[in-house]
């Protein structure tokens, strides 16, 4: 049982959110309402009822499957420009409900578009322009990176990704590669990461969740990838632990969504700790509350009581964020420094 003031301390604490997805970051009352706008056939037009289809349950068996299972049912949410519009805005309000200071918020064009149909320049634009209207009002500050999957064409990759160029002035700051990683290497992708990096975009990749540490190589030495989403199969390859080390590379892990999807058996269990011992660059991220039910004071409060961190560990691992970011050099410095003053003086306010 955790102490209540080191809980309190942890949810007061200043934070910083590097792997979010806005798909998996919706409120389940918002999608009652498009329910019911919409006219979804549905028994009933509860929370209760849907949650099933679009949050893990504690006896639902953890594996790819089920996990990715959530995301088909989100996509027949995405109506409207409205409706983009809404969940923007409410994924910025809640991460700055739990005093996340900082958060790269990324997004998948396609999914978001499975039912409008819009180009991939409109739904950037819609994110781009509702995030920044919900920043400015809360007081946060939010990047966003665009994602385009693995298993989708190349074709498609291009077009997200020379939009996603057109929105650097607009709060976009980075690129992913998501989607299954069985079966679908990165390779083919390197073409169109280096146009992005070209451009000044960062270059974060999915690997080393369902696939092995080849992964983490595929990311890191095909594609150029300064972080790495999820990573945590790394630990199987020293050699590669040794490269993300000499390369600085950060891994942005994603804990509870790591049982959720059935990569790790149980926190308890989870690699976190010996990849931090390690000296391996790592921060705590949520992946998608919606999904996991947790928000990221939940992630933090969970590393303490199931893999023994600190809340200094915990303040280490939030400066590695903002070291990680993708922000300018400038920004990056106002961030670090302002991170560096919250943290150390126990000052957590904006």
């Amino acid at each position: 049982m955790l102490d209540s003031q080191l809980i309190a301390n942890i949810k007061a604490m200043p934070k910083i959110e590097l792997h979010r997805h806005l798909e998996g970051a919706v409120r389940l009352e918002t999608l009652i309402d498009i329910a019911r706008e919409h006219a979804f056939e549905m028994p009933d037009y509860n929370v209760e009822t849907l949650r099933p289809f679009v949050q893990m349950m504690p006896e639902e068996q953890r594996d790819m499957t089920h996990f990715l299972a959530k995301f088909a049912t989100l996509r027949q949410f995405y109506r409207s420009p409205e409706v983009i519009t809404r969940i923007s805005k409410e994924a910025v309000y809640d991460a700055a409900d739990d005093q996340i200071k900082y958060m790269e918020l990324r997004f998948t064009p396609n999914a978001l578009s499975n039912i409008t149909r819009a180009s991939p320049d409109e739904v950037i634009g819609w994110v781009c322009d509702a995030v920044n209207e919900a920043a400015q009002e809360r007081g946060i500050v939010v990047r966003l990176i665009v994602s385009v999957n693995r298993h989708e064409s190349l074709e498609s990759a291009y077009e997200v990704v020379n939009a996603s160029v057109n929105y650097v002035d607009s709060g976009v700051v980075g690129v992913d590669l998501a989607g299954r990683e069985e079966g679908y290497p990165a390779g083919p992708f390197r073409p169109i990461f280096r146009e992005a990096r070209e451009a000044g975009l960062g270059i974060t990749i999915h690997a080393g969740e369902w696939e092995g540490a080849q992964s983490v190589w595929d990311a890191i030495g095909n594609i150029g990838a300064s972080r790495v989403g999820h990573g945590i199969r790394a630990l199987e390859d020293p050699g590669i632990l040794t490269i993300l080390m000499e390369r600085e590379i950060t891994l942005e892990v994603c804990p509870t969504s790591n049982v959720d999807s059935g990569v790790v058996s149980s926190l308890a269990h989870h690699p976190l700790p010996w990849l931090t011992q390690d000296g391996v660059a790592t921060t705590i991220n949520t992946d998608d509350p919606l999904i996991s039910g947790i928000t990221l004071s939940d992630e933090l409060i969970r590393a303490v009581q199931h893999m023994e961190f600190t809340l200094a560990d915990l303040k280490a691992a939030t400066l590695r964020a903002a070291e990680a970011s993708f922000l300018p050099p400038v920004e990056k410095g106002k961030l670090l420094q302002n991170f560096h003053t919250w943290l150390n003086n126990g000052l957590y306010r904006s």
